[in-house]
């Protein structure tokens, strides 16, 4: 499951979809000269229109939307702790620099979790996510975790690790094993609001009692007609297309 979640992800990358017709094209160059034609234009202009980002956004926002923030004064004593999805660290190669954490434009999944632990400081943290590489390194996602939440300040016996899961749905299942976790007492549920759907979808369906506490908003409440990004444009298309494929395929075997 693990491998075909790497290679779907491969597919959902917009940018494979341009570099599919262009290699078409030049297939079709001697044979089909007028077809190869359509489809180098088909390819030129599907990238420029990669980069306008309201159309991404559109699909992000209606994901952001099923969970919205949490108010900031939300009472928290009722709380047994945090639950924080991976996926916002840097893979392991980065993490050269001693003393030093290097996270990804997920950043808020790890982030966001300290002002809660200034509120509430009773609340422990349960860091769930293994390696989430297909090659995994020499340095797991939960021990490149640990490294950040220490830094932080976080306390040793606050902080829980589940470092076996290479997906949301083994988040959900493998993080209910770990000693000193009760998932039928409330726990609040981290991770990016346009994946906090599946999220939520898989910890309850594994039996969880969770708020979600959404972070990491990309599309914000409206996007202006005239912004273009490229790059920006295509991480979004990239975002989007892998969470409704991932959403789809998880309803589709059971595991939601």
């Amino acid at each position: 499951m693990f491998v075909a979640a790497k290679l779907l992800a491969f597919l959902t990358q917009p940018l494979a979809w341009v570099a599919l017709l262009l290699l078409t094209a030049l297939t079709c160059l001697h044979k089909w000269p007028a077809w190869s034609r359509r489809l180098g234009w088909s390819a030129l202009i599907l990238l420029l229109t990669l980069g306008w980002e309201p159309l991404p956004d559109t699909l992000l926002r209606r994901l952001e939307a099923q969970y919205p923030a949490l108010n900031a004064q939300t009472n928290l004593t009722p709380y047994a702790g945090v639950v924080v999805l991976g996926g916002a660290l840097e893979s392991a190669y980065v993490w050269t620099t001693p003393g030093q954490s290097a996270l990804n434009d997920a950043a808020e999944r790890m982030t966001e979790v300290l002002p809660l632990l200034r509120q509430q400081p009773g609340l422990r943290v349960l860091f769930t996510g293994g390696e989430g590489e297909l090659l995994g390194g020499d340095l797991p996602e939960a021990e490149r975790a640990r490294r950040f939440f220490m830094t932080q300040g976080v306390k040793p016996g606050q902080l829980l690790l589940e470092s076996a899961s290479r997906t949301t749905f083994e988040n959900a299942v493998l993080s209910k094993t770990v000693v000193g976790v009760d998932a039928t007492r409330p726990w609040l549920l981290v991770t990016s609001a346009w994946h906090m759907p599946r999220a939520m979808a898989s910890f309850q369906k594994a039996g969880w009692h969770v708020t979600a506490y959404p972070v990491d908003f990309r599309a914000g409440k409206h996007t202006p007609w005239s912004q273009y990004n490229l790059d920006g444009g295509v991480k979004k298309w990239k975002t989007a297309l892998h969470e409704y494929v991932g959403l789809l395929a998880y309803r589709l075997s059971g595991r939601v």
